[in-house]
C-alpha cells in the first residue's frame, strides 16, 4: 500500500470540488499542485499518471488514478461516511447522483463551453486533453444562453427546497456551487433578482470548505 496523493490545480473548478469534499470531511491527504496555466498537465510525468490530461486525480492507497471527480467523492464517502455528502440511504444517493448530473450538465458544461472558446488563455485549448483545438465563438455565444436558462432552472430548484438535491448539503451542492462561481470568469453571476440561489450561496459561502 501506498500514501493516498491528490493532484490538485488551485485555478480549475474541477479540483476544487475535490478540495471542498476533503475539507467537509476533514481529511489529510497529500496533496501535489499540478499548474494548467504552466502546461504541467501536459508533462510527461503526469501523463504516466492520467493520459487524458485532466484534473482532478486521486490515487488512491491501492495505486488506482482516479480521474473523474464523482468517483473520487464516492471513493472518498466509502472510506469516510460522514458527513454523508452523496445521500442517506439509497433514495438520496439517487437524488444525489441524478441532480449533480444536471447540474454538470446543464450548467457545468455551457460554463466551461463559454470559458474555453472565448477566454485568451485557453487559445488552441478549447478541448480538454493532449490535442490542441481552436475556439469556436459560436459555441461560446450559445453557451452563454444556455448559462442562463441554468440560473433560471437552479432558481427554480431552490424556490423549492433548501439545497440542490435533498434536505442536506450534499457533493450536488458543492458541484453547483463550484460552477456558479467559476461563471465570474464568463461574466455570467447569479441574477440580482434570484433570490433563493443568493441566499443559498450565502450560506454555502459560510461553510469552511467553500474558503479551500
Amino acid at each position: 500500500m501506498m500514501p493516498m496523493v491528490f493532484f490538485d490545480c488551485p485555478t480549475a473548478p474541477n479540483p476544487r470540488r475535490v478540495r471542498m469534499v476533503i475539507a467537509e470531511k476533514g481529511l489529510g491527504i497529500e496533496t501535489r499542485e499540478v499548474s494548467i496555466a504552466a502546461g504541467e498537465h501536459l508533462v510527461p510525468g503526469f501523463l504516466r499518471i492520467n493520459p487524458r490530461a485532466t484534473l482532478p486525480v486521486l490515487v488512491t492507497e491501492a495505486g488506482q488514478a482516479l480521474t473523474e471527480t464523482v468517483a473520487i467523492a464516492d471513493y472518498l464517502e466509502a472510506l469516510h461516511p460522514e458527513p454523508a455528502l452523496m445521500g442517506r440511504g439509497i433514495e438520496e444517493r439517487a437524488a444525489v447522483l441524478n441532480w449533480n448530473a444536471v447540474v454538470e450538465g446543464q450548467g457545468g458544461r455551457p460554463v466551461f463551453d463559454a470559458f474555453r472558446n472565448s477566454h485568451p488563455a485557453m487559445q488552441d485549448r478549447a478541448v480538454t486533453g493532449v490535442r490542441d483545438y481552436p475556439q469556436i465563438a459560436a459555441l461560446a455565444e450559445r453557451a452563454q444562453d444556455q448559462v442562463a436558462d441554468f440560473h433560471a432552472m437552479i432558481e427554480d430548484r431552490l424556490q423549492q427546497s433548501p439545497f440542490i438535491a435533498t434536505d442536506h448539503f450534499t457533493l450536488a451542492d458543492i458541484t453547483c456551487f463550484v460552477i456558479l462561481e467559476f461563471a465570474r470568469v464568463i461574466r455570467s453571476p447569479i441574477p440580482a433578482g434570484n433570490r433563493a440561489t443568493l441566499s443559498w450561496q450565502r450560506h454555502i459561502r459560510q461553510r469552511p470548505s467553500a474558503a479551500v
